[in-house]
């Protein structure tokens, strides 16, 4: 604060104790600063005061026949609101050097972390300019997108990317208004698409080039096996992508009261992979990396068993049927279901969480790279490849597994 007047009426009010302890008379300081020279000390002589035990002061500067401008002091040394229209640096702790500590440098790192989010992501647009952007393009917006808009805003780029995908033929733009899952996943990679589809088109391609030789001249002949098989292989495709897909998060995270709240609110913390990027906001610990290993795998675990119990109990009940009209020396026995099921769930949990975690971590380093920001193809072609070579090797270890465990 700049003392710009000759003379400058300081007025300290000592208010009581918090906790009624002591009750103090107002004690009043006056000191003139008569010709005020900057360079030179001012002194402030206190008359009549008692030993001071209070924590809380506040000091209140005037100059006369002018608007008052106030500090207010915090009690405990944190940060005090700033009333004034100045510039100003203080020590709540009552140093004379003029530096601030603790709060200042969280201020200064809040600062350079919205200097990030809005270099990477845009501006944070207000609720108006939200609904100006929306109406201009003549999208009406979700209900918690709307929220989230009037609670924190929505940045620039979010929401051009909502308004571009919502804009895209069916059942594209429909699946963009009505399915968030989907949509907050291709807010947060715009690829997600991609690797959904280079993954079922590999394991399809893959699994049909495995089926054919296995069959041989019999494909045709169990081409509903085949057919049930690659339905399930299918979903569980777009489960081992999806799980583990970065997504935009919109708002906080609801809180719920009891265990199952509780647990809930603690994995909606979790990020969607181990090696998930940081960013502004959104910071992992490590700890929180290792339980998202594990719980991506309590969830791989659970498509493997429900979608192996699916799938292998439509290829029983077909084989089952077939054998009751016609019966052969060279039909194989019939799989055990819940066998069969858990090695699934198993398989899952185990290598696909694995291998698809290191995945992720690898897309995000060629992604994040120089080189393939200024190309893109160069992250498609490599997302391509690992994922072709991880077809490979999981079909083959799928295998083993399942001689090693007696279900085929």
């Amino acid at each position: 604060m700049s003392l710009r007047a000759s003379t400058v009426n300081a007025l300290v009010h000592l208010s009581s104790c918090p906790n009624g302890g002591c009750s103090m008379p107002e004690t009043r300081a006056f000191f003139h600063a008569g010709s005020y020279n900057p360079e030179s000390p001012i002194r402030l002589n206190l008359s009549g005061s008692p030993p001071l035990h209070c924590p809380a002061i506040k000091l209140h500067c005037f100059k006369p026949d002018s608007e008052r401008n106030a500090v207010a002091g915090s009690t405990e040394g944190g940060n005090g609101d700033l009333g004034s229209n100045e510039p100003s640096s203080g020590n709540d702790e009552g140093g004379n050097d003029g530096s601030s500590t603790g709060g200042g440098g969280g201020g200064e790192g809040g600062g350079d972390e919205d200097e990030y989010e809005e270099r990477e992501f845009g501006p944070l647009l207000k609720f108006e300019d939200v609904m100006r952007e929306a109406e201009a393009k003549g999208v009406s917006l979700p209900s918690d997108v709307m929220e989230a808009a009037k609670s924190t805003g929505i940045r620039k780029l979010f929401l051009s990317r909502y308004l571009e995908l919502q804009g895209s033929v069916w059942p594209l733009g429909f699946l963009m208004r009505y399915c968030s899952l989907l949509r907050n996943r291709m807010l947060a990679d715009p690829s997600f698409l991609f690797k959904v589809g280079i993954e079922i088109v590999i394991d399809s391609c893959c699994a049909t080039f495995a089926e054919a030789q296995k069959r041989g001249k019999d494909f045709w002949s169990e081409f509903e096996l085949f057919l049930a098989d690659l339905l399930v292989g299918v979903v569980v495709d777009i489960a081992l992508v999806g799980l583990l897909a970065p997504y935009a998060r919109f708002g906080q995270p609801s809180v719920s009261r009891g265990l199952f709240g509780r647990i809930q609110h603690a994995c909606a913390t979790l990020p969607s992979s181990v090696f998930e990027a940081e960013r502004p906001g959104c910071k992992f610990s490590v700890k929180q990396r290792i339980g998202t290993y594990f719980y991506k795998g309590v969830l791989y675990g659970s498509v493997g068993f429900t979608c192996g119990l699916i799938g292998q109990g439509i290829a029983n009940m077909i084989m089952t049927a077939k054998r009751s009209i016609k019966k052969s020396e060279d039909d194989i026995p019939v799989p055990p279901l819940v066998q069969s099921a858990a090695l699934w769930g198993v398989f899952l949990a185990a290598s696909s969480n694995t291998r698809y975690q290191i995945i992720n971590g690898l897309e995000r380093l060629v992604e994040a790279s120089p080189l393939a920001k200024n190309v893109p193809p160069v992250a498609m072609a490599f997302t391509v490849g690992v994922r072709f070579a991880n077809n490979i090797y999981g079909g083959m270890q799928f295998v083993d597994w399942a001689k090693w465990s007696g279900v085929q």
